[in-house]
């Protein structure tokens, strides 16, 4: 069997179906999988796919390797990713596979695997599923197999969790044609309150509309034009299993996840305990002006699905998240990066709220950022390109974290550069108080890493 240790990444496994996963890879990915479970004591697991086309074969495959080695398997058949967490509790079976390549192109696929039902796994947990493979060492047993359906569980602990003010409100939500289409409709129409206009609503692997990623502003694009056609308070998106999400305003802008963030904690500050928020490195300064103004903590944490669901659990912070659109609400839900819950949030709020999004939007300090670059770079090669951008930052004196590959700081701005964890790229975002600034400083790093790629 040919297996590529480069798809055994920091916090998931994932490469592309047919070249670096396919039948016989899932089926030792399960025997693997049940090795090390049953080596925790534990013998029961939960399996859930999104709606990829290569989701299914994937699945079968990697249900009769952990059953061949001892391992029982529940599946959720077809569920969003919050949908399988949420089954960790609803279920009480502390561990399982979600079989989801996310915000990927079509022809990836992947596995996001956790022994503890609280967290996923990441760097080194990762990493031994590899080693068990090529050193052929797996337990032997005759596991079995049963199907539990979840969905209108899941859809009722959604609505339980959202409580609509007065306002009347428009809003358009995009499924992306991700696999939140499975219960978008069934939870939107749950109130009479809010109309809501569906976009891409209708399950489709091949996602021909447009990528399923709402971190990229391009793939807002019919979204914004869909808000200002309907006259929407808001529009809403979602990644393709579910987990992240995207916001645009009633004036058709993107709202990025840190300035969402920054109004959301405007909304909670005083109605929660614990007043502490986290973020990731690609996150705008602004938030962290918008909450010391309020009197909250800001921490800056390094990026990554598996990490910051770790670290929301392990501080119980109100609310966090990443830049790419994971959010985590712990004070009054169950503390999962859910999609749709956190669309939910934001359409509440405006519920209730004298200002629309735009106003809301306007009101946060401001400051001038780049999109997120992605340079293409072999994934053998990002940390040497890594470590030579703080070689170079080092020799100028600069101000830089190394939280997560290196955040340069400047007194009205930042740079960072760090190297991506889904994907064989390098990944820039550049920030200043001044649009002649940021000109400067992207024109300084981009320089730089031209050069660095020129010379691997």
């Amino acid at each position: 069997m040919k297996l590529n240790k480069e798809i055994f990444r920091e916090y998931d496994i994932r490469g592309i179906y047919g070249t670096d996963i396919d039948e016989e890879v899932s089926y030792y990915i399960g025997r693997a999988y049940a090795t090390k479970l049953l080596s925790l004591g534990k013998d029961k697991m939960i399996v859930g796919h999104d709606n990829r086309s290569s989701s299914e074969i994937i699945e079968k495959n990697l249900i009769r390797g952990l059953t061949d080695s001892g391992v029982s398997a529940v599946k959720l058949g077809l569920v969003t990713t919050p949908m399988y967490y949420y089954a960790w509790d609803k279920l009480n079976i502390k561990c399982g596979i979600m079989i989801t390549a996310s915000h990927n192109p079509k022809e990836y696929n992947g596995f996001k695997f956790s022994y503890n039902g609280i967290s996923n796994a990441c760097g080194d947990e990762v990493l031994e599923l590899y080693y068990i493979i090529i050193n052929n060492i797996y337990a032997e047993g005759k596991g079995s197999i049963s199907s539990v359906d979840i969905k209108d569980d899941y859809i009722e602990m959604i609505n339980s969790h959202i409580n609509m003010g007065n306002n009347k409100l428009k809003v358009v939500y995009d499924c992306g044609n991700g696999t939140t289409c499975i219960v978008a409709k069934e939870i939107f129409k749950s109130t009479d309150k809010i109309e809501y206009i569906p976009l891409f609503a209708d399950s489709n692997p091949d996602f021909p509309n447009h990528h399923p990623d709402p971190a990229v502003e391009g793939n807002l694009k019919q979204l914004k034009e869909k808000v200002l056609e309907v006259h929407a308070d808001c529009g809403i998106a979602f990644d393709g299993d579910g987990d992240r999400i995207g916001v645009v305003d009633d004036k058709g802008r993107m709202i990025a996840i840190d300035k969402y963030m920054a109004i959301i904690w405007k909304d909670i500050y005083d109605k929660v305990a614990i007043k502490k928020c986290f973020y990731d490195v690609k996150c705008s300064r602004l938030l962290e002006d918008e909450l010391n103004k309020l009197g909250v903590e800001p921490v800056c944490v390094r990026t990554g699905n598996s990490y910051t669901k770790q670290i929301s659990i392990e501080g119980n912070y109100p609310l966090g998240g990443e830049f790419s659109g994971h959010v985590y609400f712990r004070d009054r839900f169950i503390g999962t990066d859910d999609g749709i819950y956190g669309g939910l949030r934001f359409v509440e709020l405006l519920s209730r709220s004298q200002n629309k999004a735009s106003e809301l939007q306007d009101s946060l300090v401001k400051y001038y950022s780049t999109t997120e670059g992605k340079w293409e770079v072999e994934d053998s090669k990002k940390a040497e390109i890594v470590s030579r951008v703080e070689e170079y930052v080092k020799n100028k004196g600069y101000k830089y974290l190394t939280i997560d590959g290196v955040k340069v700081l400047f007194d009205d701005g930042f740079a960072l550069i760090r190297k991506s964890n889904t994907g064989p790229h390098i990944v820039t975002r550049y920030e200043s108080k001044s649009e002649e600034k940021l000109k400067k400083i992207e024109e300084e790093f981009d320089t730089l890493l031209r050069k660095l790629k020129e010379e691997e």
